[in-house]
């Protein structure tokens, strides 16, 4: 299994989700359709750069109470932050929202940001809905479906399995890039090579963008443009 320190990860963040569903065309062309998000959703810093970690996965409800006694409802939130805190990080929390309505109770606010990101989370990734924007931790980003004002009954059913957001399976452990735009999954073998992916991309993107930005442009050097563009190698 590849290494992937948090440095390669840290990498990965001077560039848009995008700009890196971009370069896994070229590094994993089979994934051209699929690993990302698809649906519109809430970014709700969008000034922060993008995140890159290890996926720390779950599920929740919020439109009515857990069927667990008190004292299993507080043994399955320490479970759940005990996994939040496991190694490797950085990570990013990525929480599909179970509910017939999902978003109907914010997992996500004031508390909750602060004490994910002291457990080392970057932000996270979910269908559900945020709420307390103004209270949130600095610097934790929240990617979302929506924005909501009560938590309502809102509890983790399950964590370290399988979810699905908006089109994007994620397992526990993916490493999964995330912005304003949506998220993508990054498969591990991919990670040190996307680097050198998108500066072969920007170099192409380049020879038209140059193009079609001068003051003589028109369909003869765009066609031109676009020739030299696939020469890039």
């Amino acid at each position: 299994m590849t290494e992937i320190s948090a440095a390669d990860l840290d990498r990965l963040t001077a560039w848009d989700t995008p700009t890196i569903c971009n370069a896994l065309e070229v590094t994993n062309p089979e994934r051209r359709a699929t690993g990302f998000t698809t649906g519109q959703m809430v970014c709700a810093f969008p000034d922060l750069k993008p995140i890159c970690g290890f996926a720390r996965t779950a599920t929740i409800r919020a439109m009515a109470p857990a069927v667990r006694t008190a004292a299993e409802n507080l043994a399955a939130r320490q479970s759940y932050y005990e996994y939040v805190a496991s190694k490797p990080g950085p990570t990013v929390v990525v929480i599909q929202d179970l509910d017939p309505e999902p978003g109907f109770g914010a997992f996500w606010g004031e508390v909750n940001t602060a004490i994910h990101k002291g457990l080392g989370a970057q932000g996270v990734v979910t269908n559900g809905s945020i709420r307390d924007l103004d209270a949130c931790a600095p610097g934790f980003q929240l990617v979302a479906g929506k924005i909501g004002p009560s938590h309502a009954h809102v509890h983790v059913v399950d964590h370290g399995g399988q979810v699905n957001l908006y089109g994007m399976v994620v397992n526990s452990g993916d490493i999964v890039h995330a912005d304003r735009h949506g998220a993508v999954v990054i498969p591990r073998d991919s990670v040190k090579k996307l680097p050198d992916a998108v500066e072969l991309l920007t170099r192409r993107e380049a020879v038209i963008l140059e193009a079609a930005r001068a003051s003589d442009f028109d369909i003869g050097k765009l066609k031109a443009a676009m020739g030299k563009s696939a020469e890039i190698h």
